[in-house]
């Protein structure tokens, strides 16, 4: 790949400090900083179905979907985007790949990974968190992500990547010198 990478996705479990990371990173690159599921929350609120995150959640799947699907297609018609989602999310029938790779083709995927202890105490000092999770369940969830990304890459073509958030600053240039090699057309390991 030589060029500006034109979708770079962080994907990571909820409480891997994602959305802090990429705040950090929006302000070094040219791209668009998108949180999937606030803006899945934005079109559900234009489509008077749900102000909260804990609304939107409580939506029958269909209705989730198609706000999914909406969400992804606004994403797709920008360019240069740096988009924040989990990736994959724990339903209770299992397991669903979030990144909605029919519609938006990430030239990189990052996969920001954490101690899954810290990842733990970070949702326990959330009180928006909503996801609640043993640390077995935990370490399994970070498992099938990193499966199932790389599944996608290799389904879109896309380079993955995968970056341990030690301290957000230092994830978001890990994942600036990531760019910044797909730029200049730099694939040597």
């Amino acid at each position: 790949m030589k060029g500006v990478p034109r979708t770079v996705a962080v994907v990571g479990v909820p409480g891997t400090g994602k959305t802090t990371v990429c705040r950090i990173l929006s302000g070094m690159v040219r791209h668009t900083y998108i949180n999937y599921g606030e803006l899945m929350l934005r079109v559900a609120g234009e489509w008077n179905l749900a102000e909260t995150l804990e609304d939107l959640f409580k939506l029958p799947m269909d209705q989730q979907h198609l706000i999914w699907l909406e969400a992804a297609h606004r994403i797709r018609r920008l360019d240069y985007v740096l988009m924040d989602l989990h990736g994959l999310d724990r339903s209770p029938l299992g397991y669903l790949i979030s990144l909605p790779v029919d519609i938006i083709s990430p030239d990189i995927i990052v996969i920001l990974e954490s101690d899954p202890q810290s990842i733990l105490w970070r949702r326990m000092a959330d009180s928006k968190m909503r996801v609640r999770e043993s640390l077995e369940s935990l370490r399994e969830h970070m498992e099938m992500l990193r499966t199932s990304m790389f599944v996608c890459s290799a389904v879109l073509g896309s380079v993955v990547s995968i970056v341990e958030n030690h301290d957000p600053e230092e994830a978001a240039l890990d994942i600036l010198g990531i760019i910044e090699a797909a730029w200049a057309g730099d694939t040597t390991p």
